[in-house]
């Protein structure tokens, strides 16, 4: 029996459904309703622009996958065009069936008809499987992104805070008792 063709076409809004169950996992914690607010959002923004693409992997006939393609620069200090395929997700039922590297294969086309010679993704640091992938298509890690919620942040830092004032308070007893002591000399000598 033969392998059944993958075909990538562009999202379109009867596609919702089916990407808030494919990106469950990478959409903002928020309501069912925002999460599809914000996801038919960005299909319409990939659909309007030329620097976008919102790919859907159909195995027959059926959506397998998603990518979404984004023409930008490694960062924003770092000037250097890259094509970012961002969460190439392949549905469980789905994988090991080609739809993973038909979609990094429109990332590439991507990037190859804009002339453009890096393509970066990214994967959770958890889910092993994606991150081989990837480490058979070439692709090494540039940067480790770490994500926590601002006021874990913010609490670490007053945690730090303290430490750093001890050590400074300690310092600045040392410099003041240093001083103490040169005037102490010097109005010996100016007595003398």
């Amino acid at each position: 029996m033969g392998r059944a063709a993958v075909t990538l076409r562009a999202a379109l809004p009867q596609d919702l459904e089916a990407l808030l169950e494919l990106w469950a996992d990478v959409l903002r914690r928020a309501t069912p309703a925002e999460q599809a607010a914000d996801l038919l959002s960005v299909i319409q923004s990939a659909a309007a622009s030329d620097n976008q693409r919102l790919l859907v992997a159909e195995y027959d006939g059926e959506v397998a996958g998603a990518v979404h393609l984004s023409l930008t620069s490694i960062s924003p200090l770092n000037l250097e065009p890259v094509v970012h395929a961002l969460s190439p997700h392949v549905l469980p039922d789905y994988r090991r069936r080609g739809v993973g590297a038909a979609l990094m294969e429109a990332a590439v086309a991507f990037a190859e008809e804009r002339g453009v010679a890096y393509v970066a993704t990214a994967a959770t640091s958890s889910s092993r499987d994606s991150n081989r992938f990837f480490a058979r298509l070439a692709m090494g890690p540039l940067a480790v992104l770490r994500v926590a919620p601002t006021h874990t942040v913010r609490q670490r830092l007053n945690m730090l805070r303290p430490a750093r004032s001890r050590v400074a308070q300690s310092s600045n007893r040392h410099i003041d008792k240093v001083l103490a002591a040169r005037r102490v000399r010097r109005g010996d000598r100016v007595s003398s």
